[in-house]
């Protein structure tokens, strides 16, 4: 962060609001899992390569592939920090609830398990954090970066369902739906949250609205799956978060 010169005042968004010291940073990495057997190990590893301290929590969500040994082995030697899991599956909101329930960093960040999402993006995510810029930083697909050229419906829907996020939370994002939302650990954990499935990325957005928090956007990479791939979000989880974004702006 640049100091202003002597004689010059803040900016009015940095009055009162504390950068952090990269010294002091702790990421907690939220991974919530679900059968990804084949890819779990490749996540982590580029996880563990960013240059950034770390607290890796990762909640397996039921995994019926035996996604959940390869964790537990991954436990046992260090390479993950934390390892949660579900009994039963109850859906990406519920294991990212149950991570960030465990978290102690002073930022976190979700982390798809899939390799859609690459985590050599953080350092531009956590940038607006360190210096006091932003209380939250959401990663958009849709902002230049480069990206795997896949399904034009999925960019519609995408569209349509960020559009009617601002709509009713008065915020300009282009991409409301993606993974990557890096927050301040005490800005996160203070959100009531109750979505169990893909209804989070809707709920949180409206909650950080209405808290009314400094949000920053800026371009990352994507490498989408294709549903031969693995891919698990459908049109149902489309109309779905319609549902979401209207009960979470304007039921609760």
């Amino acid at each position: 962060m640049r100091t202003p010169p002597a004689g010059i005042d803040a900016p009015p968004r940095m009055q009162g609001r504390t950068p952090i010291d990269p010294a002091d940073l702790v990421l907690s990495v939220l991974i919530p899992v679900y059968n990804e057997r084949a890819t779990i190990e490749a996540i982590v590893a580029q996880v563990r390569s960013v240059p950034v301290r770390k607290q890796i929590i990762c909640v397996d969500d039921c995994s019926r592939d035996g996604t959940v040994d390869v964790l537990r082995a991954m436990k046992a030697v260090g390479t993950i920090d934390i390892l949660i899991v579900h009994e039963v599956n109850r859906g990406k909101g519920a294991a990212i609830r149950t991570a960030l329930a465990a978290s102690t960093g002073n930022v976190v960040i979700v982390q798809d398990a899939d390799l859609e999402y690459d985590p050599a993006d953080w350092p531009t995510l956590l940038d607006p954090i360190i210096d006091g810029r932003a209380d939250a930083v959401f990663g958009s697909r849709f902002l230049g970066g480069p990206h795997r050229v896949l399904y034009f419906w999925h960019s519609v829907g995408n569209a349509v369902l960020t559009m009617l996020s601002n709509m009713l939370t008065n915020l300009n994002l282009t991409d409301m739906e993606t993974c990557y939302k890096a927050i301040r650990g005490n800005v996160a954990r203070s959100l009531v949250l109750t979505s169990d499935r893909f209804g989070f990325e809707p709920e949180v957005t409206a909650r950080l609205a209405r808290a009314n928090v400094r949000i920053f956007e800026v371009p990352i990479s994507y490498s989408g799956r294709t549903y031969a791939e693995g891919k698990k979000i459908g049109w149902k989880d489309g109309v779905a978060a319609i549902w979401h974004i209207i009960k979470f702006n304007v039921g609760a």
